[in-house]
């Protein structure tokens, strides 16, 4: 494969952009279809739709990487976030693909603060990787995204404590599995974010 002696480096912002964009529109529609669950509209496949389009733009996110002789940023560290950013979206599906899966009938509330954390995360999290061509300016959001991480440990410690409180086993097993998807997306989160903190340090 041939690099480019061209920089393109504006097309490696434009494309953080876009991945956090369609990482907040993931979250989102979870979030909803968690709220409305059983009765709501948003099926599990409009979900993995916007999983597929983010495994693309992980695509062209590595792909620009291994064309391109000059890059913004440590070719590792472009590399790492976007892995970690198709994370978050691939955590987010695999929680609602259980929901289905699991054929879970009654919704537990926690569920659903989890995903108020997770879409306030990504919010957060896509505003720092929209603010990358001025790194300074992604600073704040990389703190609330660390904030909110550990509310989101709280909200899962007091979840997976409630399942044993006179809840049947089989549906502890199926809760505790979601709950923990859900960490593990807001976790995940969390890492991206760290990611976008080593680009700020190295580049003020």
């Amino acid at each position: 494969m041939r690099l480019a002696l061209v920089p393109r480096t504006t097309a490696f912002y434009d494309l953080f952009t876009r991945a956090g964009e369609n990482l907040l529109e993931t979250a989102r529609l979870a979030e909803r279809r968690f709220r409305e669950f059983p009765q709501g509209e948003v099926a599990h496949k409009d979900v993995k739709e916007l999983e597929h389009r983010g495994d693309e733009l992980t695509r062209e996110l590595v792909e620009l990487l291994n064309t391109q002789y000059i890059t913004p940023f440590d070719r590792e560290d472009i590399y790492e976030l976007a892995k970690e950013i198709d994370d978050v979206v691939d955590y987010i599906e695999n929680a609602s693909d259980l929901l289905g899966l699991y054929k879970v009938e009654t919704l537990m509330e926690q569920s659903v603060e989890q995903c108020r954390v997770l879409v306030e995360a990504t919010e957060h999290l896509a505003k720092g990787l929209s603010e990358l061509r001025h790194v300074r300016r992604a600073q704040p959001h990389i703190v609330e995204v660390k904030r909110l991480e550990d509310e989101g440990d709280r909200i899962v410690r007091a979840a997976i404590a409630s399942l044993f409180d006179g809840v049947d086993p089989l549906t502890v097993i199926r809760w505790k599995d979601i709950f923990e998807a859900l960490e593990d997306a807001i976790d995940a989160c969390e890492t991206a974010a760290d990611l976008v903190g080593n680009i700020v340090v190295k580049n003020v």
